[in-house]
């Protein structure tokens, strides 16, 4: 006698209630927890599941941002819509709480805020934050997305992605002018991008904002790919060349240490 029975909507079920869909999800998301990255033939083997039904339930999951496909390695790994779903869990990514205390040292060594972000789409998302203490200061808050193109952040996190992904997601994008300095021509954004690699960094000029400038650098995993990238910024009357160099040597320290502690590389 079979330990199946139709569930409310129709749904295949186990004899202990569980729907089969969910329960192949929950697998799917504790699969990549525990392995951090995984081929298709592995997930499908893990789940054991035919090929089919595996792809169709990947198809959904990176559909919905709960899961994150990786062209240049060919895997998959947790997407940033589960850690916006997971906000209220505290400590549900190491990430932002391995930069949090560095970030804060940072703002207080250089008096400015501090965002760490990641990116979905052509928008970034900020994941944590370290607020300056002086009057006149960026104000922002966590989860909070704003258009990459106008971001230091956005831009050096788009700067990561191959020409392949990046003629992909901005194929047929209209990209938004907020200030005389946007950029919103997307030849003149890939030459932004292009000059951001060979530099090393990036910066905004009030290119969202006006009054408010920015340097920005990527954090990189142990494999050398952005894995979010950490921004100071900088009220545009106290900006100059010389605060900007002070900055930007600051935030490469800063990185650095992230990437230690996260177990990539070196800090110098």
């Amino acid at each position: 006698m079979s330990s199946r029975a139709e569930g409310p909507e129709g749904e295949l079920t186990s004899s202990g209630g569980a729907v089969k869909s969910a329960d192949r999800l929950m697998t799917l998301l504790e699969h990549l927890a525990d392995t951090g990255e995984a081929t298709f033939s592995a997930i499908a083997a893990a789940l054991k599941m035919p090929n089919s039904s595996a792809h169709q339930l990947l198809r959904t999951a990176h559909r919905r941002g709960f899961v994150e496909f990786d062209e240049s390695t060919r895997t998959y790994r947790l997407g940033l819509r589960l850690w916006e779903v997971a906000q209220s869990f505290a400590g549900n990514l190491d990430l932002p709480g391995t930069a949090q205390p560095l970030m804060t040292a940072l703002s207080d060594e250089t008096g400015e805020t501090v965002q760490l972000a990641r990116l979905d789409g052509l928008e970034n998302v900020y994941l944590a934050i370290a607020e300056s203490k002086q009057p006149m200061k960026l104000v922002s808050t966590v989860g909070a997305r704003l258009p990459a193109h106008t971001t230091g952040v956005g831009k050096v996190l788009l700067s990561g992605l191959t020409e392949e992904q990046l003629g992909t997601r901005l194929e047929g994008a209209t990209l938004e002018r907020f200030t005389r300095n946007t950029l919103t021509s997307i030849p003149d954004l890939l030459v932004e991008l292009r000059r951001i690699r060979k530099q090393g960094y990036g910066e905004d000029n009030e290119e969202y904002v006006v009054g408010c400038r920015c340097v920005a650098m990527a954090v990189r995993g142990g494999n050398g790919v952005a894995v979010a990238a950490m921004s100071v910024s900088i009220p545009t009357p106290r900006f100059n060349r010389t605060i900007a160099r002070d900055v930007r040597l600051a935030l490469t320290r800063t990185v650095a240490e992230v990437e230690r502690r996260l177990g990539g590389r070196t800090a110098s």
